[in-house]
């Protein structure tokens, strides 16, 4: 990892009807790659500037016959041009981006921004997105699918059948089953659905509901919160106000720069029942209400059965002379009408999957990943994903030895997105990292 410019290997524009071509590379001032855990889809942005007479005018079979035209108007840019991007790593740990090697791979100009055309010169941003962001656009599910079919399976159906793609990273297993019809929804309408109602296989006492789905260098990933939160670190970084000698650490992982966003949000937390809530449901098949004494849900009773990047958390009671506190009482109410026997044929009693197991819980293990959010600055690593655990030590703000790590904000991050930077000066990766919970040592780490 550096913060070293890299090369562009191959950056190469292609026209619409794939006669034409230009490589761009010259022209490029600077390339942002995104990945979001929250996002369907990777996006790029590219910089172009160019001097108005990049490429000829062409007739009708592609064959160049006029003179030099700007790439704008003389390739010409409309939107759905494919784009081969290599971009070399900067050192032998650092690997790059690769979306040259297969067609599959390339990116699809979905629109272009900020057009300023001079005499001799023009500039213009290309917004990128992966092939299947267009797909999704162009299909819809129709499809009816079994009460009896695993959710991660008919995730697994939808990106092979209907985005027509293998470029699948990881599925996690999920416990439940569930029964819908597609309803001529859009693919990724249907896929993030699923996964608020998805609960991994693993998940003891129902406490982990909660998935999300999208898309890394790697292929798409359905994958549960609490999986992604026990994976172990993949890097450690160090903030320090000064860079020493690669000697004695090296420079790569250092963090450059980095702000608490967020730091615990209660009101919106309380508001949107994270720590607590009931949960009433109407029957149609008996016209009648769930126990409102069965649908309470509380954080505190699922303690044990969640993994946290840090120590468990700790609520304040609601009152000095109280000793109940904020996850023991309901700020939220939640109603809405059971599914049953609505899938299956004849007569049916049956739950099409029962929200008891999800619906409140998937809540929770939403927004609790969000008590702590940090922006961060540091050298290029193409090697992290979205949905990466990061190791951050940062200093205690005291007079002690700069090398005393505070314990309560240092620790384990998720990686919820992430930008990898390139310019003609240098090159970063920045990201937003978020976590359920304070202190460095949680329930997937060991105190040294």
């Amino acid at each position: 990892m550096s913060t070293k410019k890299s090369i562009y290997e191959e950056l190469i524009l292609e026209s619409n009807d794939q006669k034409r071509t230009i490589d761009i590379r010259t022209g490029t001032s600077s390339i942002d790659y995104y990945e979001d855990i929250f996002s369907p889809i990777i996006t790029v942005k590219i910089q172009v500037g160019n001097t108005g007479d990049s490429i000829r005018e062409s007739d009708s079979d592609g064959n160049a016959t006029g003179t030099f035209q700007s790439i704008y108007n003389g390739l010409p840019l409309r939107g759905g041009e494919r784009v081969s991007l290599k971009i070399a790593g900067n050192s032998d740990t650092n690997p790059g981006l690769d979306f040259s090697t297969d067609e599959t791979d390339y990116l699809y100009v979905s629109s272009i921004k900020n057009v300023i055309s001079e005499s001799q010169r023009e500039f213009f941003q290309l917004n990128l997105v992966s092939r299947e962001a267009i797909t999704n656009e162009t299909v819809r599910v129709p499809k009816k699918f079994k009460t009896n079919q695993l959710i991660s399976n008919s995730v697994d159906d939808i990106i092979k059948n209907y985005l027509k793609t293998d470029k699948i990273h990881k599925i996690d297993k999920t416990q439940n089953t569930y029964g819908f019809i597609g309803n001529q929804r859009k693919p990724f309408s249907i896929l993030v659905w699923l996964a608020s109602k998805g609960i991994p296989e693993s998940s003891k006492k129902d406490a982990t509901a909660g998935f999300v789905f999208y898309q890394t260098q790697d292929g798409f990933n359905f994958r549960s919160i609490d999986g992604l939160i026990s994976q172990p670190s993949k890097q450690e970084y160090i903030y320090t106000d000064v860079n020493q000698s690669g000697i004695e650490r090296d420079n790569d992982f250092i963090i450059i720069q980095y702000n608490t966003n967020v730091n615990q949000n209660l009101i919106e937390k309380l508001r949107l029942g994270t720590y607590a809530s009931q949960r009433i449901f109407f029957n149609p098949l008996t016209f009648r209400f769930t126990d409102p004494k069965k649908g309470l849900f509380k954080l505190s009773d699922y303690a044990g059965g969640i993994n946290n990047l840090g120590q468990e958390l700790e609520l304040p009671k609601i009152s000095n002379s109280s000793n109940i506190s904020l996850g023991d009482c309901p700020t939220r109410i939640i109603t809405a009408i059971l599914d049953i026997g609505t899938m299956d044929q004849g007569v049916s009693t049956n739950k099409n999957s029962d929200p008891f197991k999800y619906q409140s819980q998937a809540i929770m293990r939403y927004n609790v990943l969000f008590t702590q959010t940090l922006s961060m600055t540091i050298p290029s690593n193409t090697n992290l994903r979205a949905g990466d655990i990061i190791t951050c030590n940062f200093p205690k703000n005291s007079r002690e030895d700069g090398k005393i790590y505070d314990n309560e904000q240092s620790g384990l991050y998720m990686i919820k997105e992430l930008c990898h930077h390139f310019d003609t000066t240098g090159s970063f990766t920045s990201m937003t990292l978020v976590r359920d919970t304070f202190g460095k040592y949680g329930t997937n780490t060991q105190e040294p």
